[in-house]
């Protein structure tokens, strides 16, 4: 099955409210339609034609025969006997597997949803990557993501982080468009103030998002403060090194006016040394940032071992007396692998 499309359907989820006046139209249907079955979509979220209670039986015909309704299934779900934290494997329509993580706060419940099946920027500690790039999700997928978790959960998601499976920016055009979508007046209505996305630093697609001022928070994966240890661990860095990158964060920040989060996964021997502290400090001199510390997932495949609490705090330490303001992320769902593509791996190999 080609990705946007089923039996010659179209994906009326992925479709924002002016494409669906425009198509409506196109097939004898007044404009004001398309409100309706949207606000069914993105704010009822139903799963079928027949739901759309306010539409005829003819027309509710007509849109079944032009269009299908994206879901998931749950092919697993794991809670956490720690905290509560779930994580789910969905199964999409073409038989691939993606991962969400619903995590609950003080502020509110949050979801990390995946922008891809698989991913192919290779950083050496995420076990996204062991299995390569199946392909890109379409909006309505990202979107049945969080619909699928609050149906589950009955509760509300309050923020989302665009953190799982998949490089958001490798997807842009369909993380985009997922993105008005969740914050349409229509919909959901999401502020995008609530919104996280997660890149290891595709220079030229920060750049083009900066255009945007989109109001989100951008996270960079470094996890690295100079260019030797960070191309050891995180590919990409061959094609755009970490000065090219802080200076796409900085134009970012002078465009937005919204501060970056520097994500830094913490791996023993590796990068977690007070000379990386101090050198990490040096970089990010100037900028208005925060950085997120991150104690590595193990990862089997991989071997890498994660920082003792003593190094972790020493490692602030050095941070902090030189200005650099920074946390350890809080650990959910630790009994349930909850860092994403682990499960999906181990579902793949029973395939």
């Amino acid at each position: 099955m080609k990705t946007g499309e089923y039996l010659d359907k179209r994906d009326i989820k992925s479709r924002s409210l002016d494409e669906l006046k425009e198509e409506f139209t196109a097939l004898g249907l007044q404009s004001f339609r398309a409100k309706q079955v949207y606000s069914w979509l993105h704010e009822k979220q139903v799963l079928t034609f027949d739901e759309m209670t306010n539409l005829s039986a003819k027309h509710r015909e007509l849109l079944d025969n032009e269009y299908y309704i994206n879901s998931l299934a749950v092919e697993r779900k794991l809670v956490s006997a720690i905290d509560g934290t779930i994580k789910f494997l969905y199964r999409l329509r073409d038989g691939e597997f993606v991962e969400s993580v619903f995590m609950r706060y003080k502020h509110g419940n949050s979801l990390c949803i995946s922008t891809q099946v698989g991913c192919r920027m290779g950083c050496k500690f995420c076990a996204s990557t062991l299995l390569g790039l199946k392909r890109n999700l379409d909006p309505s997928e990202m979107l049945d993501e969080i619909y699928t978790a609050q149906r589950e959960t009955g509760e509300k998601v309050s923020s989302i982080v665009l953190m799982g499976i998949g490089e958001p920016l490798d997807n842009f055009d369909n993380v985009l468009k997922f993105l008005s979508i969740l914050s349409s007046a229509e919909g959901m209505n999401l502020s995008l103030r609530h919104v996280s996305l997660s890149t290891c630093g595709l220079v030229d697609k920060i750049n083009k998002l900066a255009e945007y001022k989109l109001g989100l928070t951008l996270s960079i994966s470094l996890h690295a403060p100079n260019d030797e240890i960070r191309s050891q661990t995180m590919p990409i860095n061959s094609k755009w090194n970490i000065e090219q990158l802080l200076r796409a964060c900085r134009d970012y920040f002078e465009k937005t006016g919204r501060r970056i989060s520097f994500e830094y996964a913490l791996i023993s021997g590796v990068n977690d040394s007070d000379e990386c502290a101090l050198e990490l400090a040096q970089r990010l001199s100037g900028m208005i940032s925060h950085v997120n510390l991150i104690p590595v997932n193990a990862v089997k495949e991989r071997g890498f071992v994660r920082s003792s609490k003593q190094r972790i705090k020493r490692f602030i330490e050095v941070l902090e007396k030189n200005g650099v303001n920074a946390t350890v992320r809080r650990e959910l769902g630790s009994d349930i692998n909850a860092a994403c593509g682990q499960l999906r791996r181990d579902s793949m190999k029973h395939q």
